[in-house]
């Protein structure tokens, strides 16, 4: 195509960040001059996107939090709809983020702009009744996970099975020794990541709890330390105060450092989410923990139909990673499970070699499968554009 092509995307958090980053240097590759904008964050804005509101707006997590949310998320949502209409992107693609994303795709779609969902919504899980609404909105499902691809082709849904960028990108074999040389601390000794996750809801609710784990970690392993990622200059802010109620902790904090400090650790407590796919990745045993308001969980976990919610649980060939949730998300649970994280040799070795059949799994070529997806899509309905 010699025309400039224009691609409009929405994503709502870091994990979508990462994958549209990841599609928009493959775009770019192939169509230099090509516009991509919408709503993304600090990665896919060092692409060259050009984000119409912040992507913190969108990132929220809850049924009930979202309810407070509710008039400007549809706010944002119409203006989009608006700007989309008129401008006529050659495609659309909605980076995870289901509830905000399918009704857009569904009002763009019949207004003949073709559609991509990029992360394929947890039908198999919850919620199956979304698969009409799915067939409705969507020209072109895009799965990170084997098993939702033969569940969306079973519907009815076209659906390619594309992998992960992570699994490209993260080493077969993670460096420990050089990870922590470009962090810059001692090759030796025993290192804890945490990540209470990337939304502000998240580490309010997870950040003291890590905070006090660790400190319970501290009296068995005196010399630890601990590593801290942070999603956003807005989370880092956050932490820092609360920080100062554990300045007997070694604790070091920084942004954009997750995967070079998961790679540094001996193992991660980490809020439940994609970040958990990533540790895996690393061949990091860890420990998945999250706590959301009250009335969300018990709504949910009534609706929820499988076991278990951590990315890992879920592709391996049987759980192999604690899941501490909710009220089961206590100090003391959390403590003895990482302990075993950090002692119990014999359980980690079976982790890596769980983590590395994952690995070998979702290694495909993402981003490459991900963009000849969308181009299969573009000119779909009306060929002349």
């Amino acid at each position: 195509m010699s025309r400039t092509l224009s691609f409009a995307l929405v994503a709502g958090e870091a994990s979508g960040d990462l994958l549209g980053a990841a599609l928009i240097k493959e775009i770019k590759r192939h169509h230099p001059d090509a516009r991509c904008y919408g709503i993304g964050g600090p990665m896919m804005i060092s692409e060259g996107f050009e984000s119409l509101f912040p992507m913190e707006r969108l990132s929220v997590m809850g049924l009930v939090e979202v309810l407070g949310r509710l008039k400007e998320l549809l706010g944002i949502r119409r203006q989009l709809k608006e700007t989309f209409v008129l401008e006529k992107p050659d495609v659309f693609i909605g980076i995870d983020a289901p509830d905000f994303n399918l009704p857009l795709e569904k009002y763009l779609k019949s207004n003949q702009i073709p559609t991509v969902h990029y992360v394929s919504p947890q039908v198999w899980a919850w919620r199956e009744g979304r698969l009409k609404k799915i067939r409705r909105s969507v020209d072109h499902m895009l799965a990170l996970l084997p098993f939702e691809a033969d569940y969306y082709q079973g519907h009815g849904v076209p659906v390619t099975f594309v992998g992960h960028p992570l699994a490209d990108q993260v080493a077969r074999e993670p460096d420990t020794v050089k990870a922590r040389r470009c962090l810059g601390i001692a090759e030796e000794g025993l290192v804890v990541a945490l990540l209470p996750g990337s939304r502000k809801a998240e580490v309010a609710r997870l950040g003291r709890l890590f905070l006090e784990t660790a400190r319970l970690l501290k009296k068995d392993h005196p010399d630890i330390r601990f590593l801290i990622p942070c999603a956003s200059e807005k989370r880092k802010l956050q932490l820092l105060p609360l920080l100062e109620d554990f300045s007997d902790l070694d604790v070091m904090v920084a942004i954009g450092k997750t995967s070079v400090m998961m790679a540094a650790a001996n193992a991660i407590l980490i809020a439940s989410g994609t970040a958990t796919l990533e540790a895996a990745l690393h061949k990091k045993p860890m420990v998945i923990s999250y706590r959301m308001a009250s009335l969300s969980f018990a709504i949910l976990s009534r609706l929820v139909k499988v076991d278990h919610v951590g990315l890992p649980n879920l592709l391996a060939n049987e759980p192999c990673v604690p899941e501490l949730l909710q009220d089961d998300a206590t100090t003391e649970k959390l403590h003895k499970a990482m302990i075993k994280a950090l002692d119990d040799q014999e359980w980690r070795n079976h982790l890596v070699r769980e983590f590395t059949a994952i690995h070998k799994t979702l290694k495909r070529d993402a981003s490459a499968l991900a963009y000849e997806a969308v181009m299969s899509v573009v000119g779909k309905y009306n060929a002349t554009k």
